[in-house]
């Protein structure tokens, strides 16, 4: 038998026969890497196209990356907090500028439709011009009471913890890349950042930016690698940090942390509920509802997959909602036209069909969806509404992290607060009803750390000046707002005393010193001092 001569593929009939992104703009992004351990090839999940053979990093990379950030972070601590804010600023124009380009980025690494990679650029300029515009605000030293009035003048002033360590997600490759680091480097501190090393160009496209904007190249430094070497080389050299990722993982980051003593803030897993109560608006809470779903074919941390429903619309919701599910159009394209996109990996594939199957081999009704679609690409999974799961289905209380949902209908409000409340999780939450302010009141019953009435998760999402964060094994910490950035500072008290000490003196005895200071307490609480 004569050997057979291997035929080169053609591009235009086989997308994996080429790269999906220009080599020169590999190459450049390249160079922004601390890295010397091989290469690796990153794929586009929604057509398998090789995207780039991208260079990892080794653990003493990461150990190089954070000493050259702690040597820069005693300069960039200095710079006038004015310049730092409009670093931020000008980084919000930028952002906005190229938002087609970043798009498209987010696009081919994430397999996401277009409408919520437009979100990631969105939350980013928000969260720029958010913390360019509060700079002063946040960061300056405050005056605080003293233990005398007049005597005592005491403020608190906000020291940077040093090189920020931060560890992103591949689902938000822009946002949550970056989001998170915007305050840290306002505050003055620098940043050494792991990104999925799924989706590692989107975030390195928006740090080149930030160098665009005035930060400077070694104020923000990027590694790149498998999360046990240069993730965990991260967690021993840095000085705080800031992971989004799984509530297993996180639970290891935090144990890391907590034995070197520095802090941390986790984003983590959520099985998030959505309540649709008796007087909701019927279509849309039901168009709200596919968002809130299958915005990234489910893989957002704050998407809905469990609907509790009112006896009085159930059946009118679920009608309407399953339409609108079925309408759905599924696509790798990169148009305005997609509604939702791909999957990110064969894993995240194989739990989703595998929650889908047991749950109807157990006996739950599959309303919508319920396969993969392997026509359209091979990471396509239909979005999926089931009914009847019970506690004996793994999609039951376990987080899908994909396009699946469950439906239940109640008749109390009292028992869907319950219901919506149990589990290990406490992340997002949403209610539906057209009583803003009963809303807001069953929402304050929502053991969650973000709740959005009559949204899904873009109220709170979007409003930066709120935190964002979950409770139980949701996470530590909080992002946005106030919150946001004091993770990123050590508060300290500064106290000067004036005239007298608050000791014993001037021959008065320590006895009469005692007699004296009861007086004086008792006055201060007369007069109304705190």
């Amino acid at each position: 038998m004569s050997e057979q001569t291997s035929i080169p593929a053609d591009p235009e009939l086989d997308p994996t026969a080429s790269y999906a992104t220009d080599q020169s703009v590999i190459r450049r992004l390249s160079g922004l890497l601390r890295a010397t351990a091989g290469t690796r090839t990153s794929y586009a999940p929604a057509t398998g196209q090789p995207i780039a053979d991208l260079p990892t990093s080794s653990a003493d990379d990461v150990t190089a990356a954070v000493r050259a950030a702690r040597k820069t972070q005693q300069t960039w601590r200095r710079v006038p907090l004015a310049e730092r804010a409009a670093i931020l600023l000008r980084y919000h124009d930028l952002v906005l500028d190229h938002r087609h380009e970043l798009v498209d980025l987010i696009i081919r690494e994430s397999g996401k439709a277009r409408k919520q990679a437009f979100e990631e650029l969105a939350h980013v300029a928000l969260t720029a011009r958010y913390y360019g515009r509060k700079a002063f605000e946040l960061l300056e030293p405050q005056r605080k009471l003293g233990i005398f009035p007049v005597l005592t003048r005491a403020e608190e002033r906000f020291a940077p913890k040093g090189v920020v360590g931060i560890i992103s997600p591949w689902n938000y490759p822009l946002t949550m890349a970056i989001s998170d680091g915007l305050p840290a480097i306002l505050a003055g501190n620098t940043v050494v950042h792991k990104p999925d090393s799924q989706t590692p160009l989107t975030a390195l496209r928006g740090i080149e930016l930030l160098y665009e904007a005035g930060l400077p190249r070694e104020a923000w430094l990027a590694v790149n690698g498998d999360g046990p070497t240069v993730g965990g080389a991260l967690i021993q050299n840095a000085d705080y940090i800031c992971f989004t990722g799984s509530t297993k993982t996180g639970r290891l980051v935090a144990r890391q942390c907590g034995e070197r003593l520095i802090g941390c803030s986790l984003e983590l897993g959520g099985k998030n509920p959505m309540l649709v109560l008796r007087d909701a608006d019927i279509n849309r809470a039901a168009e709200g509802a596919v968002r809130a779903c299958f915005a990234n074919a489910g893989q957002l941390c704050v998407s809905m997959e469990r609907l509790y429903v009112a006896d009085q619309v159930y059946d009118a919701f679920v009608t309407a909602f399953v339409d609108r599910v079925k309408k759905l159009r599924l696509s790798a394209g990169t148009g305005w036209d997609v509604d939702m996109g791909s999957l990110i990996s064969k894993a995240q594939l194989e739990t989703v069909t595998r929650h889908v199957e047991d749950a109807r081999e157990k006996g739950a009704t599959v309303l919508a969806g319920g396969k993969p679609r392997p026509d359209i690409g091979e990471l396509f999974y239909e979005p999926t509404v089931l009914s009847g799961v019970t506690p004996a289905m793994e999609c039951f209380d376990n987080e899908t992290f994909g396009p699946v949902v469950s439906i239940y209908r109640f008749s109390d409000e009292s028992e869907a607060i319950q219901r919506a409340n149990e589990g290990e999780y406490g992340l997002n939450a949403s209610v539906w009803t057209r009583d803003g302010r009963r809303g807001r009141a069953v929402a304050a019953q929502l053991t969650a750390g973000t709740v959005n009435v009559n949204e899904g998760y873009g109220a709170t999402f979007g409003s930066i000046d709120t935190p964002m964060g979950g409770m139980r094994s949701s996470g530590l910490g909080r992002r946005q707002g106030v919150e946001g950035i004091r993770r990123y500072v050590e508060p300290q008290a500064i106290a000067t005393q004036r005239l007298i000490p608050i000791a014993a003196s001037h021959g008065i005895s320590d006895e009469k010193f005692a007699e004296l200071m009861t007086g004086a307490l008792r006055v201060l609480k007369k007069i109304g001092r705190p």
